[in-house]
């Protein structure tokens, strides 16, 4: 029972993190009108590193849903795009790392997820709304957005996974 506690906390906690910063984030500038950074997949990424992909797609999830609602954008198409390149990126990370999962450092996952994440707006965009396959013209762009965008939240998640692993053996030697 404490261990379920403690997991419903712990997710808790990335999931109020990720709404906090996605919130935040609407305050920066943006280079182009619907371009987000979504510096809130930092947490996303630590989630499923840290506590497994159950709980990242909760954090995703939560982070998507509760975020739009904060900013006034639940159930538009900007709610849409975020959600389900949320969604479906956090799953590509997650069968990365479980499938090959000493190839790509969080830094990789990151490339990988933020790439999909672009792709699967671009698709959905072209698909729902916009109807037309000419949009597909932008994927250039979009991989270029993503690589710099992967690489920046790729970095970040790193440098804590770093330190929350060594505090952890830190931990570890001191109670032994």
């Amino acid at each position: 029972m404490q261990l379920q506690s403690r997991k419903i906390a712990e997710i808790s906690i990335f999931s109020a993190a990720a709404v906090v910063i996605y919130v935040v984030e609407t305050f920066i500038p943006r280079p182009l009108p619907w371009m987000r950074f979504g510096f809130g997949n930092i947490i996303v990424l630590l989630s499923l590193y840290l506590l497994g992909f159950r709980a990242g797609l909760i954090v995703a999830g939560l982070k998507s849903i509760l975020g739009a609602l904060v900013v006034g954008s639940l159930f538009t198409p900007s709610f849409l795009f975020s959600i389900s390149g949320g969604l479906i990126s956090l799953i590509v990370m997650a069968l990365i790392l479980t499938a090959i999962p000493r190839v790509f450092s969080p830094l990789g996952i990151s490339l990988w997820g933020a790439l999909t994440h672009n792709l699967t707006q671009l698709f959905i965009a072209s698909l729902l709304f916009i109807g037309r396959v000419e949009v597909l013209h932008l994927l250039p762009f979009f991989i270029i957005l993503s690589v710099i965008t992967g690489s920046i939240t790729g970095t970040i998640s790193l440098l804590v996974l770093k330190r929350v692993s060594i505090k952890d053996h830190l931990k570890m030697q001191t109670s032994a």
